[in-house]
């Protein structure tokens, strides 16, 4: 069972989302907070596996609220459902500590696939997100990263294909499918990526190659 924590200042929305979560037989939302400091507080009680963050609220907002998670539990895993009016806080929620990011109009099915990605440990996120996600790093000149600036270069030819694939939003299973390969082996290929590059998750890797418009493989 995946367990969520629902973060949003509107109630509507949180019920929206609840209702959503609790129709898949997988899915079981553990609480819900209505801003950021109830967010941290529960997050740290329940423990859930994914916590669906909303960046604006009053109070403590969703970036606060997520860097203190995450600072309290590095290997949380919050994805901000964030609008088209959330632009200049993306970046700094990806900063934060954010794992995904989905738009809050997303059909169905795909929050339901981000919930479940993001409790496999692997990092959803829109496809409109990742553009302007895109444009804030293009405008910030880079990626943070824990070390130095992730490089692309000494890439095999397969890992070049995978990284291309998860900038495109594909799962692992989804791009295991698409190499005829096993869902172990594309695991491998990502954690090479983390590792060359110095990005901890994919959405950082999509961001990554994304920015820097392909990849640089030599040898």
């Amino acid at each position: 069972m995946n367990r969520v924590l629902v973060v949003d200042d509107q109630q509507l929305v949180r019920m929206g989302l609840r209702m959503l979560c609790e129709s898949a037989p997988d899915v079981e939302v553990v609480g819900e907070a209505g801003n950021g400091r109830d967010a941290v507080r529960l997050a740290e009680e329940l423990s859930p596996d994914v916590i669906l963050m909303d960046l604006r609220m009053p109070g403590v907002d969703g970036i606060t609220a997520t860097r203190r998670i995450v600072g309290a539990r590095p290997a949380a895993r919050v994805v901000v459902l964030t609008t088209f009016d959330d632009d200049d806080h993306l970046y700094p929620a990806l900063a934060a500590g954010a794992f995904g990011f989905m738009v809050k109009d997303a059909p169905p099915p795909e929050l339901l696939r981000a919930v479940r990605m993001a409790a496999a440990g692997e990092s959803p996120y829109s496809p409109r997100v990742l553009a302007r996600l895109v444009d804030q790093a293009v405008r910030a000149r880079a990626v943070e990263a824990p070390r130095a600036a992730p490089r692309l270069e000494g890439l095999t030819a397969r890992e070049e294909e995978v990284l291309r694939l998860v900038g495109e939003g594909l799962s692992n299973g989804e791009i295991a499918e698409r190499l005829h390969v096993g869902v172990t082996t594309v695991k491998t290929h990502v954690a090479s990526l983390m590792r060359k590059t110095g990005c901890p998750n994919r959405i950082r890797l999509a961001v990554l190659v994304s920015t820097a418009g392909g990849s640089g493989r030599s040898g």
